[in-house]
């Protein structure tokens, strides 16, 4: 036999038991076996370069680092999927494809819809492309348009066929499916990390999610990353199997890895059940998953019921319910907030919950805990869904210790010293407020900017992102700047040198000078962030904008009375008291005259807005990530236009704006009927509509 059909035999013999061990668990040969036919072609490889390619399992061991990772467009879109986490809303789903599909009469009398149903991994979605059955490239998920080339990562999981089986394949094919890591894996990697005194990794998605965005394929193949294929984005040469469950199973004759629990399922009844079935295998499954993914069988019933904005009408994912654990309460700390809230704090015996290890959690405010019963000591149950802040949900009164001690939010500032005021009919700010969404008492630090931790979380706020948007001041910075007495009020900023940056801990001097150019950048704003920078309580982002939106210019809105700021949309008593409060306060003035004097400058005005068009007079929700704009973005140009960004939908909402990836909103505007529109939509209505026209103050 030559050497070169001999490396062809290598590589098929190698690629074969690749997909026998890591797509079907059923290995055909020992280790050592593996490891002799891998050394072979190694020296085969070795012995005639010319033989070398990229599709060999030598090439595994990942290339030189990259630069960065390059942009690269997916054929067709990679749209994500609407959730649901009640059976009700699974229940609307069949009910809406039964409709699209017209069986719901015969469904009356037993027809069902039959659907494909599978465990929803949690790792990272990629697509990859084959040409005549060869790997050519592979790529994240990213916007759903495109993602980033991570081809040379992705050649280094096993898990992924090089070369596919058989040969009824189409010759053009893109695969789509999730990278992971198992349980066991991601176990035996921490192990190792902590046996190098090396920091270890907090749960298998980041790990994974990490691990292929290395741009050093040398170190994504070191770490253990498995490939599941779910689907297919185009298949060009061949014709596809007539229902989604035959096509999976296509895939892993192909050399793909599918989830062995899919199941095939009839109607309503069958998606539930399935669920119910999963969710008792979650603990046990070798994975993460954070939910089961339906998607109607048969792919001619898919192409009929189409899309809506970018979420397939044919599919859904049933999400199980926030993660809870039972741990010790150990303490209660208070954080004091940007406008003096007083906060407490759950310490806890560590605990991993929801994918993280959880350490703190929210007990929103003093009348939240008397409520809850909460007590030092006691034994709590902790809940986390995705990336909501975790919480402590209930007391277990049983295991209670003797010495558990009630807790007293305290009379004076921990951090000032100042005296502790209790406001009965505060309306609360974010994360204040009890289960119910009840405005609670808030307990406030009467300090104001005398208060260190205010003064800290008032420039935190200032120099937000969606405020000031001061890029790499963040909290150490801060720290140190209000520590050093170098900063007091957000005027301050603006008067910074190189010199008094030089001598704060790892600020080096480049730093220092992106820091500068970034304050500088951000003297040019709009009317609206700079009223939202300023930090008024019970002054969010909406509000900011309708102020800015109402009186056109600062001065009119820092001499309006109660009864003026009261004209504005959706500004009650009590927010135009907190207004007008912080307007008339001498000191306020003074940093905002200060702030004005270091230039800090906006397009006058934003009160003159376009009174028709498309746009004008409608409200708008956004949802998702939109292709090319930030939600940010889309709403500054709704609002140029004369439209109306709100948070959530209602009947009241003309447009919902969604993007990939939106969830309940979507669903909701559904439910009324709601438009739904995607990001080309919007443009269209935009260009429609005719621009604000400025004017002075």
């Amino acid at each position: 036999m030559s050497a070169s059909d001999r490396v062809q035999a290598l590589r098929a013999a190698i690629e074969r038991h690749n997909i026998e061990y890591y797509a079907r668990d059923a290995p055909l040969i020992g280790d050592a076996e593996y490891d002799h036919l891998f050394a072979e072609l190694q020296a085969l490889e070795a012995e005639h370069p010319e033989l070398l390619s990229v599709d060999s399992p030598t090439q595994r061991v990942g290339a030189a680092p990259l630069p960065e990772f390059a942009a690269l467009a997916h054929a067709t879109p990679m749209l994500s999927l609407n959730n649901a986490f009640a059976e009700d809303e699974v229940a609307a789903f069949d009910r809406r494809v039964r409709d699209g599909l017209a069986v719901g009469s015969a469904a009356e009398v037993g027809v069902e819809v039959n659907y494909s149903a599978e465990p929803k991994f949690d790792g990272l979605a990629v697509s990859l492309s084959y040409q005549d059955g060869h790997l050519l490239r592979g790529a994240t998920r990213g916007d759903g348009s495109s993602g980033e080339d991570v081809s040379a990562n992705l050649r280094t999981l096993r898990s992924i066929p090089l070369r596919l089986q058989g040969s009824d394949w189409p010759a053009v094919l893109e695969v789509r499916g999730e990278v992971l890591m198992l349980r066991s894996d991601f176990a035996q990697m921490n192990e190792r990390q902590r046996d190098k005194g090396e920091k270890e990794f907090v749960n298998p998605r980041n790990a994974a999610a990490g691990s292929l965005r290395q741009l050093d394929p040398r170190i994504t193949a070191t770490r253990p990353l498995r490939f599941f294929a779910y689907g297919v984005g185009i298949a060009e040469g061949a014709a596809l199997p007539a229902t989604h469950s035959e096509l999976l199973d296509r895939l892993a004759a192909w050399g793909f890895p599918v989830a062995r629990e899919r199941r095939r399922v009839a109607g309503l009844a069958g998606l539930l059940a399935y669920y119910a079935e999963i969710g008792r295998q979650r603990s046990a499954l070798p994975y993460d998953i954070d939910g089961v993914v339906y998607k109607v069988d048969e792919l001619a019933a898919q192409a009929r019921l189409g899309f809506v904005s970018r979420a397939p009408r044919f599919a859904l994912a049933h999400k199980f319910a926030a993660e809870e654990a039972v741990t010790e309460l150990l303490d209660i700390t208070i954080q004091v907030g940007r406008t003096g809230a007083l906060t407490p704090v759950a310490r806890l015996k560590p605990v991993f919950v929801g994918g993280v290890t959880v350490i703190n959690a929210t007990l929103h405010n003093e009348d939240e805990i008397r409520r809850k019963d909460v007590h030092i000591g006691d034994t709590v149950v902790v809940r986390r869904a995705g990336d909501v802040i975790p919480e402590v949900v209930r007391v277990l009164p049983e295991k209670r210790p003797v010495d558990a001690r009630r807790f007293a939010m305290p009379k004076n500032c921990p951090v000032c010293g100042s005296i502790v005021v209790r406001s009965e009919d505060d309306k609360g700010e974010k994360g204040e407020k009890g289960d119910k969404g009840v405005a609670a008492a808030v307990a406030r630090c009467s300090g104001g900017l005398y208060c260190p931790a205010q003064r800290k979380q008032a420039l935190l706020h200032f120099a937000s992102r969606r405020a000031m948007d001061i890029e790499g001041l963040g909290d150490k910075l801060v720290e140190q700047l209000v520590d050093n007495a170098i900063v007091r009020t957000p005027a301050d900023l603006y008067q910074l040198g190189v010199v008094a940056l030089a001598g704060l801990e790892r600020l080096a001097e480049k730093s220092a000078g992106n820091l500068l150019a970034a304050i500088e950048k951000s003297k040019q704003t709009t009317l609206a962030r700079f009223i939202y920078a300023l930090g008024m309580r019970n002054v969010g982002e909406a509000t900011a904008r309708e102020l800015a939106r109402h009186f056109g210019s600062l001065q009119r809105l820092l001499t309006a009375d109660d009864a003026q700021l009261q004209e504005v949309a959706d500004v009650g008593p009590t927010v135009a008291q907190c207004v007008r409060q912080f307007c008339s306060e001498p000191h306020n003035r003074m940093v905002i005259e200060q702030l004005r004097a270091a230039g800090v400058s906006w397009s006058e005005s934003e009160g003159a807005m376009p009174s028709a068009g498309a746009v004008a007079g409608k409200v708008f929700v956004l949802t998702g990530t939109l292709p090319s704009l930030s939600r940010d973005a889309a709403g500054e140009l709704i609002m140029a236009a004369g439209g109306k960004v709100t948070a959530s939908v209602s009947k009241k909402t003309h447009f919902v704006v969604a993007g990939a990836e939106a969830g309940s909103k979507l669903e909701k505007a559904q439910q009324l009927g709601v438009s739904v529109i995607d990001e080309g939509e919007l443009l269209a209505l935009l260009q429609a509509s005719p621009l604000a026209v400025p004017e002075s103050t």
